[in-house]
């Protein structure tokens, strides 16, 4: 991807279209404040605060007036920018809505255009129900104002009807309908997107963890392997080797030769000591049984940047068995990434340690946050994981689903 590719790309990012919006409305709002004070004719503010305003027997180009709407409008791009961040849009707060809500109401307050950009924002932030409400709320209250607080433009036009108020009504709710479905439609678009790039992102992570735990199942393989070869090949010679000199020995005796006697004899003691020296490091290699399950648990913790994964891990996690490394990745990853995708967490802890039960066993607690379920049903993927436990002769228990899941692994070390 060359520089211009990579440039537009950032510039095509959710949050930094969003920003860059408020920011120029902003920008537009000050420059208009700023020309009006110095005296010239500009476009007053017509928002609520403006109708209230006018109520009570206010110009709406007083000074003011024009500064508090501007005060309101820096307000508003304020939290307006600190809300789009793009941590925010792949991970939603938890006040999301409170924020959203309070955004819409000074929009609402200083001009009617500005609760499209909101409408956005929260198609992008909140779940698609609440998002689908919210901007049919907005095509609600755009009607309500029409007729309780009209603008400026929207009093004179009622002053001089044209058309019936049934079809001015039914006009302004088409256009609101097109406009803040339009909004509601390109928010969903882009957290649509944002949710399928967590779901690849996790998705990529439990594939790296696996294939680091591949690795170490091959190292091991090979590690095997070699003692097999070691154990065949060098000792079947070894033995052999040390039966000719035998041999010699008592071919060397018939011809009474001493000194080659004596050479004889050192050899096969030194063969013989070779011979145990590899049968030592055969049986080395063979108890030698360790997998890392560790890395395979950093990789995959590092994979998921849109959720706080944090790890407890006893040095025990170094020094399992293949089939037990195995079966504890994939319950770990099985309870991660539904988490990360379905649950909506914004921190999952693991911990692994040591306990000595009914003989030497390990225990895996995964935790999150998330929304949890308040009926426990078991999906595939709780049936899975105490499927590959059951095999081990472990347990999976699930300790806690409201809020968040608590899921407990416990597998025997050297199964």
């Amino acid at each position: 991807m060359d520089p211009l590719d990579r440039l537009l790309a950032r510039i095509a990012q959710p949050a930094f279209v969003l920003r860059i919006a408020a920011l120029a409305i902003c920008l537009l709002e000050l420059g208009s404040a700023v020309w009006g004070l110095m005296g010239n004719a500009t476009e007053p503010y017509d928002g609520v605060l403006a109708s209230l305003y006018r109520r009570t027997g206010g110009d709406t180009h007083d000074a003011p007036f024009v500064l508090t709407c501007l005060a309101l409008v820096m307000l508003f791009a304020w939290h307006f920018w600190r809300l789009a961040r793009q941590q925010h849009l792949d991970l939603p707060p938890a006040d999301a809505l409170a924020r959203v809500l309070l955004l819409d109401v000074l929009a609402l307050l200083v001009t009617p255009g500005l609760p499209f950009l909101v409408t956005v924002l929260a198609a992008l932030l909140l779940n698609v129900r609440r998002a689908f409400n919210f901007a049919l709320a907005q095509v609600v209250i755009s009607v309500a104002l029409y007729w309780l607080l009209p603008s400026e433009a929207q009093r004179l036009e009622q002053l001089q009807p044209d058309l019936p108020w049934w079809l001015n009504s039914l006009g302004l709710s088409m256009s609101m309908v097109a406009l803040h479905g339009m909004a509601f439609g390109l928010g969903r678009l882009a957290a649509a997107e944002a949710e399928r790039r967590r779901w690849f992102q996790a998705m990529l992570a439990e594939k790296e963890s696996g294939e680091r735990l591949q690795i170490e199942q091959l190292r091991y393989a090979e590690r095997l392997h070699m003692a097999r070869e070691l154990h065949d090949v060098m000792g079947h010679h070894l033995t052999a080797l040390n039966l000719h000199l035998q041999l010699s020995e008592a071919l060397l005796r018939r011809h009474d030769e001493p000194g080659a006697a004596q050479a004889v004899e050192k050899a096969k003691l030194g063969a013989a000591g070779l011979l145990a020296e590899v049968r030592a490091a055969v049986s080395r290699e063979r108890e030698s049984q360790r997998i890392n399950l560790e890395a395979a648990l950093r990789t995959l913790a590092d994979g998921i940047a849109s959720t706080q994964i944090e790890l407890a891990l006893d040095p025990v996690a170094q020094d399992l068995t293949p089939r037990c490394a195995h079966a504890l990745l994939r319950c770990v990853q099985e309870a991660v990434t539904n988490a990360v995708r379905h649950a909506g967490a914004t921190r999952v802890r693991v911990s692994l340690e040591a306990v000595d039960e009914s003989g030497p066993q390990v225990r895996v607690r995964v935790d999150d946050n998330g929304r949890g379920t308040r009926k426990l049903r078991e999906g595939n993927g709780l049936k899975g994981m105490q499927e590959r436990m059951a095999e081990l002769g472990g347990t999976m228990q699930v300790l806690r689903h409201h809020p968040g899941f608590l899921i407990e692994l416990n597998c025997p070390r050297r199964a």
